[in-house]
């Protein structure tokens, strides 16, 4: 049976979830003075009952979860592929790349391999594999949370990590984006996991156009300490003017 302190917690859970459409655990167990482990149960009830999303770090309301990776890999494939050649072009022999997890890096990651000479530091358990299975490069592997849904670690672990790596040049996936053009993810963790991706290196979003209207609860930060963005076209004139007046390269592919 639960307990009418617990009905009225989750009655408030989804009044704020309802709100901001989302929440997260570290952010509901400060506001009602419980665990994390309690919200994380309190969450599970709910998305149990057809009231929210469980993502990595809190929770989001029904149908704002991001697809798993396997189902975003046939989204614009051509788009992402034009992203990663464009992208490949940038490395240089012998540098030192950071790849963030993702559908475009992904793309990105098979432009690469047969590269070698080079440093990999990723996130993503998909990407370090094929890099090790390709000799000649060395691969790094951020630790942390593994998030199933991306099939990349994330938190404490990967954001530590992060503090100790320094790249000639980083390639950071994408969400969606604010109206503002600030760059948007789907959990609090995620985002702060790439916002510090950002101050790694000479840091580019990998953009395809499907993200461009694309509304995400959670802002990344450092965006100011982004260089540019990797896109399959230009974006809307609005967006293009935020992501110029941040001083950013936009870079559309072809």
């Amino acid at each position: 049976m639960v307990r009418p302190l617990a009905v009225r917690r989750h009655n408030e859970i989804v009044q704020r979830l309802r709100a901001s459409g989302s929440v997260s655990v570290s952010e509901l167990a400060a506001i009602f003075g419980v665990s994390h482990e309690t919200i994380r149960r309190d969450l599970k009830l709910l998305a149990d009952q057809g009231q929210l999303d469980v993502v990595h770090g809190g929770a989001a309301r029904r149908g704002m979860m991001e697809p798993p990776i396997a189902e975003r890999g046939g989204e614009n494939v051509e788009g992402k592929a034009m992203i990663a050649r464009a992208a490949a072009r940038m490395v240089p022999d012998g540098a030192s790349v950071l790849i963030d997890s993702g559908t475009t890096t992904a793309a990105l990651t098979l432009e690469l391999i047969g590269r070698l000479g080079l440093t990999i530091c990723t996130n993503s358990l998909n990407h370090a594999l094929m890099f090790a299975r390709a000799p000649g490069n060395r691969v790094f592997m951020l630790g942390g949370e593994i998030d199933p849904n991306d099939e990349a670690t994330f938190g404490l672990g990967a954001s530590a990590g992060m503090d100790a790596v320094r790249v000639d040049i980083a390639f950071i996936g994408v969400g969606g984006f604010a109206e503002d053009g600030g760059l948007t993810d789907y959990s609090a963790v995620a985002a702060d996991t790439r916002g510090r991706m950002i101050l790694a290196g000479r840091a580019y979003l990998l953009a395809d156009r499907t993200k461009f209207m694309r509304r995400t609860p959670f802002r990344v930060p450092n965006m100011d300490k982004c260089s540019g963005a990797i896109v399959d076209r230009m974006p809307e004139r609005e967006l293009a003017a935020a992501w110029t007046g941040l001083g950013w390269d936009i870079i559309v592919a072809k």
